[in-house]
Parts: C-alpha cells; sequence; structure tokens
C-alpha cells in the first residue's frame, strides 16, 4: 500500500499570481506484498501446523445449522382400525362402493370409515359419497369396538352372533359400561329382545344405580346384574306416582319383569301389594303415607331430559315474602324456545319433566331447605346431611286433604313449630286444620333431593376400551 505525503517547495522564480506551494507525491512505505520480510515469514510459515479452535470458522462451513423447514400443519387422524383381509386389497374408490352399497355384514365393513379418515376422508365428504350419514359412521364404529371387546371377554360366540345382522343401535347404546358390564348387559339384551330404547334405558340404569345409594330398596337390588338395575330404576320411578294410580302399578310391574334377584322381586311385590295411605316407616316416606314423591336427581338427568320445567326458587329465609312475589307464569316462545316469564327473578331452578312438575299449570315455586327438618319425617337419619328442594302449587292454597302435604309460613322463633328455626315448613293437612288453618301458600307436589356421586360409580383404567 502507497502511504502519499504532501511535500511544501517554494519556486525561485514564482509569480504573485500563482500559488507558491507545489504538492509532490513520495512513497514513504513499500507495499506489504513485496516486503522481503513478509516473504520469508510466509516461506517459513508452509509447514504443517498444529490444529485449533478459532473464533472465526470456516466461512464455508455455517456456525449453527440452518433451521429446518417448517411442515405445514397436518390435523390429526386416528390410525385406521385393522381391515379384515378381504379389504386390504382394495383401493379407495372400492372401499367406496363397498360402503355406498353395504356389501357384508355392518361390523365388517365399519373399520373402512377409519381408513378412509386415515386418508384425508371428512365424515361430510364420506356422506356425500356412500349415503352414510356422520351419526350412523360414528355408530357404526363405535358399535365394531364394542363388539370386539365382547369377542375378547370371551362371552358366548352364540349371543355375539345376534348382534351380526342390525345389532349396531343395539351394541352402541353400551358403550359407556365397562367390558364386564358389557358382557353383562350383552346377554340380558339378548334374552329380553330388546330394542334399541331398551338397551339405552338398560345401559343408563347400570351406570345411575351406585350413584342412588341411600334411596329406600336399593340394598334389596343387585347391582353386578343388569336386570335388577334396570328393575331398580323403574321401581324408583313409580313413587314418583301417587298410590293408587296405573302408572304406579304399570312401572312395578314392568320393574317386577326384569327383576333378577329374589330379594328385588320380594320389595317389588311387597310395593305393589301396598295401598294409598299406609306406610312401613322407613326412611324417606311421610307419617301416614307418602303422598309427595321423594325424588333424587341424578347427574345429568337434565341433560337427558325431553321437557323441562323452569321454576323461580326462594329462600327460605325470606319467608313467605318471596313465595307470594315470586313470578307466576313460565313459559317458552319461538323457535328456540326462549323462557318468558311474566317479571324478573333472581334465582331459578331447571327440572325434569316428572309428571308432578308437568301438571302445574301456573303458580308453581321452588322453595330451598338447607336440610330436610323442616318435613314431617319419620326418621331423620340424613336431616342434616343434604339440602332439598320442595316444589309447591300456589295454585291450589286451600287446605282440603287430610293427608295432603303444605306450604305453610310459621313462627320462626318457636323451635319446636318451626322445624329448626325456619320461616317455612311443610305441614299435613289434618294438623293445620286441627290449628283452624283454612289456607297455605301451596300445596306441596314434590320435594327433590341433590345429585349424590358415588366412587363406586368410576371406572378403572382398564374397563375402558
Amino acid at each position: 500500500m502507497l502511504s502519499l505525503a504532501l511535500i511544501n517547495t517554494t519556486h525561485p522564480h514564482h509569480h504573485q499570481f500563482f500559488n507558491p506551494t507545489t504538492t509532490i507525491l513520495k512513497p514513504l512505505t513499500s507495499s506489504p506484498l513485496h516486503h522481503p520480510c513478509r516473504h520469508r515469514r510466509r516461506h517459513h510459515s508452509d509447514g504443517p501446523r498444529p490444529i485449533s479452535a478459532s473464533l472465526n470458522p470456516n466461512p464455508l462451513i455455517p456456525a449453527s445449522p440452518p433451521p429446518q423447514q417448517q411442515r405445514p400443519y397436518q390435523p390429526f387422524r386416528p390410525p385406521p382400525s385393522p381391515l379384515p383381509s378381504q379389504f386390504r386389497s382394495l383401493d379407495t374408490a372400492s372401499r367406496l362402493d363397498i360402503l355406498s352399497n353395504r356389501l357384508g355384514l355392518w361390523f365388517e365393513y365399519a373399520p373402512l370409515i377409519p381408513s378412509l379418515i386415515q386418508e384425508g376422508f371428512t365424515p361430510p365428504s364420506i356422506e356425500e359419497v356412500t349415503g352414510i350419514s356422520g351419526v350412523e359412521q360414528n355408530r357404526l364404529v363405535v358399535a365394531a369396538k364394542v363388539r370386539d371387546s365382547l369377542i375378547q371377554s370371551d362371552i358366548d360366540p352364540d349371543v355375539v352372533a345376534t348382534f351380526d345382522i342390525g345389532g349396531a343401535e343395539l351394541l352402541y347404546e353400551i358403550r359407556l359400561l365397562s367390558v364386564a358390564q358389557r358382557s353383562a348387559a350383552a346377554e340380558f339384551i339378548v334374552r329380553n329382545k330388546f330394542d334399541a330404547r331398551g338397551a339405552q334405558d338398560l345401559a343408563r340404569a347400570v351406570k345411575d344405580f351406585p350413584r342412588r345409594r341411600g334411596d329406600r330398596g336399593w340394598e334389596k337390588f343387585e347391582y353386578k346384574l343388569p336386570g335388577d338395575c334396570l328393575s331398580f330404576m323403574y321401581y324408583r320411578q313409580s313413587r314418583e306416582h301417587t298410590n293408587p294410580s296405573e302408572q304406579r302399578t304399570a312401572a312395578l310391574e314392568q320393574a317386577l319383569s326384569v327383576a333378577e334377584t329374589e330379594k328385588a322381586k320380594g320389595v317389588i311385590l311387597e310395593e305393589l301389594e301396598r295401598k294409598g295411605g299406609e306406610g312401613d316407616g322407613k326412611e324417606g316416606q311421610v307419617q301416614d303415607g307418602i303422598r309427595v314423591p321423594v325424588v333424587r336427581m341424578k347427574t345429568g338427568e337434565v341433560a337427558e331430559a325431553s321437557t323441562v320445567a323452569v321454576l323461580p326458587v326462594c329462600r327460605v329465609e325470606e319467608r313467605e315474602r318471596e313465595v307470594l312475589e315470586a313470578p307466576w307464569r313460565c313459559k317458552s316462545e319461538g323457535e328456540f324456545g326462549v323462557v318468558v316469564a311474566d317479571k324478573g327473578w333472581a334465582r331459578w331452578v331447571v327440572l325434569p319433566g316428572w309428571e308432578p312438575v308437568v301438571r302445574l299449570s301456573g303458580g308453581g315455586v321452588v322453595v330451598s331447605f338447607p336440610d330436610a327438618r323442616a318435613l314431617p319425617w319419620k326418621v331423620n337419619r340424613w336431616y342434616n346431611e343434604e339440602a332439598i328442594l320442595v316444589v309447591a302449587d300456589r295454585g291450589r292454597k286451600e287446605v282440603v286433604e287430610d293427608e295432603g302435604f303444605y306450604m305453610v309460613a310459621v313462627d320462626a322463633n318457636d323451635d319446636a313449630n318451626a322445624a329448626g328455626g325456619y320461616g317455612l315448613k311443610v305441614e299435613r293437612g289434618r294438623r293445620l286444620k286441627e290449628m283452624g288453618v283454612e289456607e297455605s301458600l301451596g300445596t306441596v307436589v314434590l320435594v327433590v333431593r341433590p345429585p349424590k356421586e358415588e366412587i363406586e360409580d368410576q371406572l378403572s383404567d382398564e374397563d375402558w376400551e
């Protein structure tokens, strides 16, 4: 590299109009490329050199590997079920043709649906080509898995063969049961020739039975037998009707027809022979006979109900004020069934469409009690264990029936009369007549106990398929 220096010289014959300074370029040092010492040092460094880490890596080798190219997002697709041997060599068009024409038994072509989904099809696209709706696709796939679990459980092959034709709807209904429960339920379905609705009721009864621990007569039925579980469901439903009534008798006869143990049949026959007004003094019964159904709700019962009722809820601490001011009528309007009340209210409850609730044409109200001490029970073991809801009909205030039950306001300071200090209580008509009371706040039509989860209802991991 050349370095330039400026040297000023004065010309001896300079003119006054010219710049007296002349610039001369002069090299100060030579270029390092031509320096002899540099040549010698580079010559001696041509030998082998030790390998060492360098802070400046070779520019041809990147300091870090380039980021991998991100793959586009792919939605999760479940792995296909093992296909039957006769379908494994078929292409996509042939599989769609089999589904379109239902070639074979339902459990044979059901695995074709997951295989098509694995290839990128969706339930709507499969429905468009084959005519099988998305609901039916799901039913076929789930029922096929239930059938496989039955085969692995060493069930009688003849029982499984019964579901080969048109059995998808039946097996689909018992999908939520454990493997052991499925086998017993499948045998019971075949033995009693149940349809899809009967299979659904059976599965619900088996799932619901442990939650009903503590209900009257529960210990007389055997949990491991699906017939007893279904019988107990009908037995419990019979208590929602008045005695005597055709609905109550029909429910008890239905319970007797499916009961499997002698203990269960005995308690049902005893209930059939009991006449109205006769009580046995057991827990959950009212003095001198049951006139008001006592029902324990189950988890999810409102969601499963085909009809529901929306009723205003009153706090017992407010005594009769809220009962008198609560909305009188609620009705649904429009295509979406929007609930409209005649006035605003802060507390509401949704109950299944039980017969006593549905029969309320107007004036229905619910009173929330912290416990059951306000009710005239004979046995009070669970008084302090759980809250209750009392449904009353304000359209029937007159005290008429001696054996009827009515909602009344009492002196909150009189513990003997107020049933624990509450301002409201349920009293028998005979007792009110003796006190000279002719009008109440409403006739009691139903008592509701809260849902109760039990540990026995939980399934272990190995029970699921």
